[in-house]
């Protein structure tokens, strides 16, 4: 039986949520996907948040930390949406890469329910198996495509941006609305015919009892982000 506590941990800029036998959604992407001028946009709109809390000489509301949370989830997915920086995964090699990276220890590291990799940024609902963290994972996905990407492309330096997004899912509901917001990306952004992208058929998903594996403590802010980590100003967390 997988644990049921839920744990705060330090990623490399921001705290995250874990738990042992956890499903996570989450977020990575190409290190110019997001110009410097849209993060000091988003910089400027968490700080107008967490100075007015601080004027008033209280904690952020339930309200407040919500805003911080879209701040680093929905305002980012739409943004990436829209295609900015060199879009690599737009060349056919390059995405391939990137989805083998994914598939490459699925049933040895972790669990896949869904992927897709998008031309600047990837979504992937996972599920590290016990003795694997997420944060090993991710590393693993993005420095073994980033070399091989690089080495396609004939380039040197920084492929993806340092940090990533994730979420602890805490429902089958959630899980579910998670794997078809992973699987419809290209939809939302206006992509035809995009084949890169994967997601456990739904027969089989309805076959499984996957409640134990849900987190069910509570925590400062919905879909695992510790609210309050939004308020670190760090732009590398975006």
């Amino acid at each position: 039986m997988e644990s049921s506590i839920v744990q705060k941990r330090r990623g490399a800029y921001l705290p995250h949520w874990s738990k042992l036998g956890g499903i996570y959604c989450l977020r990575f992407r190409l290190c110019d996907s997001v110009p410097q001028e849209k993060i000091r946009e988003w910089e400027n709109e968490r700080r107008d948040i967490i100075m007015m809390a601080q004027r008033q000489k209280r904690e952020l509301t339930y309200q407040e930390r919500l805003a911080l949370l879209k701040l680093h989830s929905e305002s980012v997915d739409r943004f990436l949406r829209g295609g900015h920086g060199a879009c690599w995964m737009k060349q056919e090699n390059i995405a391939k890469e990137i989805a083998g990276a994914l598939r490459f220890f699925e049933g040895q590291r972790y669990r896949l329910f869904a992927w897709c990799v998008m031309p600047n940024h990837v979504h992937v609902v996972v599920q590290p198996f016990s003795e694997h963290t997420l944060s090993s994972i991710v590393c693993s996905w993005k420095s073994f495509s980033a070399k091989r990407s690089n080495a396609l492309l004939g380039k040197r330096g920084q492929f993806w941006q340092s940090e990533y997004f994730d979420r602890l899912i805490r429902s089958q509901e959630q899980l579910d609305y998670s794997i078809e917001y992973t699987w419809s990306n290209p939809e939302l952004a206006g992509l035809k015919n995009w084949e890169w992208r994967w997601r456990i058929p739904e027969e089989q998903l309805k076959k499984e009892n996957l409640d134990h594996f849900f987190a069910r403590a509570q925590s400062p802010c919905p879909h695992g982000r510790d609210g309050h980590a939004t308020t670190l100003l760090d732009s590398s967390g975006i």
